[in-house]
Order: C-alpha cells, then structure tokens, then sequence
C-alpha cells in the first residue's frame, strides 16, 4: 500500500476510537489516514469491555458500521445488583427515559469498523509504528513512522493520538504541558470467558464478603465472567473447579437460580486503575480514548468513552473544514474533561461499593457502608435512577 505524504488528520491508532473517528471523518470529507503497530490479526483478537451506551450505538449505526450490530448485538434494559444473598434490578429504560445499552463485544466492533473503513477507501496501515510526532506547536506537525521496511512521513493538519497510554502521541506533548491525575486500585479482576450459555439475561454486579463478581456474556453462547483477586494473581495458580466453585459462592442469593458451568477458554488479570491526564490538546496535537484516561471497567466506560472523544473531534473537525471555525476544536479539551471526570468518579463509586478492600483498617467499617449504599439504592427509586444514568450515560446530542 502507498500512504499519502500529506492529510487532513493522522490518526495514530486503529482501536475503535482511531477507528470510528476515520469512519467520522469520511463520513464529513475530511481527509485521514490511520497507522497502527500491529497486524491486522492481532487487532481483531484483542479482547476488551462490551457494553456499549446508547450514543456508541448511534454513531455506529450514523457512519453506516452497525449493520451486523443491529442484526447480533443483544440489547439490554438493566443490570442486577446482589449483596447478602439479594437481588435488586436496575430497569434502565423506566428511570432513564428509554434509554439502554447493548451487549457486543468489541472485537466484533473493530472488525466491523476495519472493514467500513477499508470499503470507504480510508487510507488503513496496519503493522506500520509510529516513531514520533514532531511539530505539535506548529500548524503542519508530522507523524514519522515504518511502512514496510522504510521510515517514512506523514505532515498533517492535526494528529490524533488513539494509541493508547504509553503511544508516542502522548509522549509527543511536553511533560510540562500537562498533568496526569492517577489512582490504583488494591486489586484486580481474574477475567474467564467460557463455552458456556449466560446463567443471566443481563448483567450480575455481585457484592461478596469474598470479593467482587460480575457476570456478564459475550454473546448466547458465550459467558464473560470476572473474580475480584489480589494484585499479582497468576492465573495458572486458578484451576477451572476453584474459578467455578468461588463464582457460585458469590453469586450465591435466594431462590432457585444456578450457575451454568463449562469449559473455560481463556484466563487473564486485569489491574484496576484510573487516571487523567490534563489538557487534552497541546497545539495541533489531540489525545484520546486510553491516551488521555483510563477508568476501572467496573461501570463499562472505557470504550464508551473514548467513542465520545471522538464523536466530539469528528464533529469539531467537520466544522473546521465547512467553515472554517476552531470554536469547537478549542473547546474539545475542556468538553470531554467534564464528561470524563463524571465517568471516573462513577467508576470508582461503583468499584469502591462493590470490591473488598484489602487495606482497610476496620473491614467491619467499610462492609457496614457498602451496605448501606446498596440497601438505600434497593429502596430508594431515585438512587436507582442515578445508577441507571451513569451506567447509561448521556442521551445523544
């Protein structure tokens, strides 16, 4: 494949975010080209959350990418709380107006972005690194990268950087030019996937004295499940009986609901942690999705939010290029920061209410308030309903 020498944008990155801000751009007529370090393969393999907000599906389905979404994608009204073997569920569609989220994995929507975006005719180079951005204080930076064998450039407008934490885009912006604001959490999740139909139709967010567990699913034959576990747990020290076994203990709850067991597929830790780093732009230079923050999976908000990020750039870049206009690219830092602080402080209320932190002094203490939280949410509707929002997220604009 030949790259251009020149564009509009330069996407470094094709996760969904790089992805769906290509597809965005297209869409409006801006000009993009997307570099991404990997494989094409690996790409489409790489397994991440798959809950994806209302405002996700709709842009999806806005640039033309959601047609197999709309055919497979499982549709969700609510979430289960459990806590002392009880059970609260959070009808989303009655306290938040109608709105819900759906259940697609993400691989499924990489793939399906790839390949919108590739039958668009956008410029996709896949094992091609970036090496560096340079120029971000000016009006022409450029994206030095590797394509098949060679060093080669790319001078743009503006650079998008959908790469991640540790991407050269972030680290193309002074250190002195912006602050990253971190927390790390006392534990991680074991995530299993199983061959396995759900034990649920929707989502189990299970408070335990032995931990965290959530059950979710990646479609009706396939079962996402996850075990709050110590930081530096090696899955192989797990067999699947003990997995099993202590995923019925803290699912446990009244009645006759049962845990459906199978072969597990794939075993994994995942460390939780948040951070945000502050602006969100430096000159011609922008930073999203896990390049600007990241948020503990608890509340389902990483993807969802890094598509917010650039729902918000592709429509700031559509202006600027029918009229001529930065308002919109000036605001974009401060827009997302607000959206995303609300985020992080969702996630980590649902973490902090959910997990068993093994630091505190008085667990007593801490258990007592957890339940206290769960039990005002099963009583009180508008504790339900402020849930239900969060979870949801914002209506589409």
């Amino acid at each position: 494949m030949r790259l251009p020498s020149r564009t509009r944008v330069g996407v470094v990155g094709a996760g969904p975010a790089g992805l769906l801000l290509a597809a965005l751009l297209r869409r409006a007529g801006v000009d993009c080209v997307v570099l991404e370090s990997r494989e094409r393969s690996y790409v489409e393999r790489r397994q991440r959350a798959g809950v994806l907000e209302q405002s996700t599906v709709d842009a999806l389905r806005g640039c033309g990418a959601a047609e197999r979404l709309d055919r497979e994608g499982l549709a969700h009204d609510g979430i289960e709380l459990r806590w002392n073997r009880r059970a609260q569920r959070i009808d989303f569609p009655s306290l938040t107006g109608g709105r819900r989220v759906w259940v697609y994995a993400q691989t499924e929507v990489v793939k399906d972005l790839i390949a919108h975006d590739l039958t668009a005719g956008v410029p996709l180079a896949f094992g091609t690194p970036a090496l560096a951005v340079t120029g971000a204080d000016t009006d022409r930076p450029v994206v030095t990268y590797r394509h098949e064998g060679r060093e080669q450039s790319l001078a743009c407008d503006y650079v998008v950087g959908c790469d991640g934490f540790h991407g050269v885009v972030r680290t193309a912006v002074p250190a002195s030019a912006r602050t990253t604001y971190e927390r790390r959490y006392p534990y991680s999740w074991l995530g299993v996937l199983a061959d396995v139909p759900p034990s649920c139709d929707e989502l189990i967010y299970a408070h335990s004295p032995r931990g965290f567990a959530l059950h979710s699913l990646r479609s009706p034959t396939v079962s996402r499940l996850y075990l709050q576990v110590a930081n530096g747990t090696d899955p192989a020290d797990w067999s699947d009986e003990r997995i099993w076994d202590e995923l019925d203990a803290r699912f446990a709850v009244e009645g006759d609901w049962r845990l459906r067991r199978g072969p597990l597929t794939q075993k994994s830790v995942l460390p939780m942690r948040g951070s945000v780093t502050e602006p969100m732009r430096h000159g011609s230079v922008f930073l999203a999705g896990d390049a600007a923050h990241i948020v503990p999976p608890t509340g389902a908000k990483g993807l969802n939010l890094a598509a917010g990020d650039v729902i918000e750039l592709g429509r700031a870049f559509a202006l600027r290029y029918a009229d001529g206009t930065d308002r919109a690219l000036a605001a974009y830092s401060d827009t997302r920061l607000r959206r995303i602080w609300r985020a992080q402080h969702f996630s980590y209320s649902l973490t902090t209410m959910l997990h068993t932190d093994p630091g505190d002094p008085d667990p007593g203490f801490g258990v007592r308030l957890q339940l206290a939280r769960l039990d005002r949410i099963a009583a009180s509707r508008a504790a339900r309903a402020e849930l239900a929002e969060n979870y949801v997220g914002p209506a589409t604009r």
